[in-house]
């Protein structure tokens, strides 16, 4: 299935390996927080990039001196409502530096999409049959004007001294 990512659906790369499922050994392979602790030792030995998934409520513990590790982190949002991974999100990308591809994946919805960019969500594993249309028509605008900072703050810019608080999104419509 597709991710949407700068804009656009494009073809997902990652193969996201179940706890009882061999990893392909070639291949770009996902792989859950208990299976990566488990299997380190060979996990961090393959040729191929390796990815990890958080289920809401996971903690990283144990994994913060691994992150630099991983090529894409994916986050579990299983209902609406959860918004525990869009904490998880910040701390990955202001507190741990991580730089890689940081993926939204269950639930997700179209009001949602501004808030995850915001957090550091950089790619959407959208399943949800109006969100994806909404996407793929232009229906989702992304917000330029902010007044708090975001975890791609870096890429805002202040546009007078005299709204110290406003931030603008290059590029977004």
């Amino acid at each position: 299935m597709p991710v949407f990512k700068h804009g656009a659906f494009v073809e997902d790369l990652w193969q996201t390996v179940a706890d009882d499922a061999p990893v392909p050994a070639d291949a770009p392979a996902i792989v859950g927080k208990a299976r990566f602790l488990a299997e380190r030792e060979a996990l961090v030995g393959r040729n191929a990039p390796l990815g990890l998934t958080l289920k809401a409520g996971e903690s990283l513990d144990g994994i913060e001196g691994d992150i630099h590790r991983f090529a894409v982190i994916a986050l579990d949002f299983p209902k609406f409502s959860d918004g525990r991974s869009y904490s998880i999100a910040r701390i990955l990308r202001e507190r741990l530096g991580f730089a890689g591809e940081l993926r939204a994946t269950g639930n997700v919805l179209r009001d949602q999409i501004n808030f995850m960019h915001r957090a550091g969500f950089d790619a959407l594993d959208v399943t949800h049959a109006g969100t994806i249309a909404a996407l793929e028509s232009g229906a989702v605008k992304f917000v330029s004007r902010h007044y708090q900072p975001a975890s791609v703050d870096a890429e805002e810019v202040q546009p007078t001294p005299e709204r110290p608080r406003l931030r603008i999104t290059p590029g977004r419509a």
